[in-house]
């Protein structure tokens, strides 16, 4: 059953440990940086990072889908060895959320969704100010904001299922504001 919670402090994002969390908002959100602050960096796992490690270019779309493919193995890895993951891409389209689902079931660990839901006029100006290559081109980034809008008009037990929880973050304050405390499982 999926849940977005609606406490009544809704800025404490409750992370099973061993747990698969993903990321997901537009390019330009801030999940880097909402993960550099709230998790150790070998518990991430980035998809420009993947990008930069298969072309050398984190921006280089063109190496995608060798880089998801890395990504998913390092996943199934870490989720193996009963290790938090928390992946760092878009992850707006149903098709990338769904087998990151996936992977957390067969692994046995429950999957979390953070969702950085901001606004579009600030994520389209933080893409904007992106230096040279970093930027997505906006129509990509207006593209991206729509699916996330979809994920949230269509029924929450399909858009989001396979989710432990959802957490939803739609303010820049929101980000700041949040905390992460994880819930030890094992």
């Amino acid at each position: 059953m999926v849940t977005i919670p609606s406490s009544p402090d809704p800025l404490v994002l409750s992370v099973p440990d061993p747990s698969l969390v993903v990321l997901v908002g537009a390019a330009g959100s801030g999940k880097s940086t909402f993960a550099a602050r709230h998790f150790a960096p070998d518990e991430v796992l980035s998809s420009d990072a993947f990008r930069a490690l298969i072309s050398g270019d984190p921006a280089n779309q063109a190496a995608t889908k060798p880089a998801f493919a890395a990504l998913h193995r390092a996943v199934v890895a870490r989720l193996r060895s009963r290790r938090l993951t928390v992946v760092d891409a878009t992850n707006v389209q149903p098709h990338a959320r769904r087998s990151l689902v996936a992977r957390a079931a067969e692994a046995g660990v429950q999957c979390v969704a953070i969702v950085l839901d901001l606004p579009p006029d600030v994520v389209l100006a933080r893409n904007a100010a992106r230096p040279g290559p970093a930027a997505v081109p906006e129509p990509a980034v207006r593209a991206q904001l729509d699916s996330l809008a979809a994920a949230f008009a269509a029924d929450p037990a399909i858009a989001w299922s396979g989710f432990a929880a959802v957490h939803r973050l739609r303010t820049p304050a929101d980000v700041h504001s949040a905390v992460v405390r994880r819930v030890a499982l094992d």
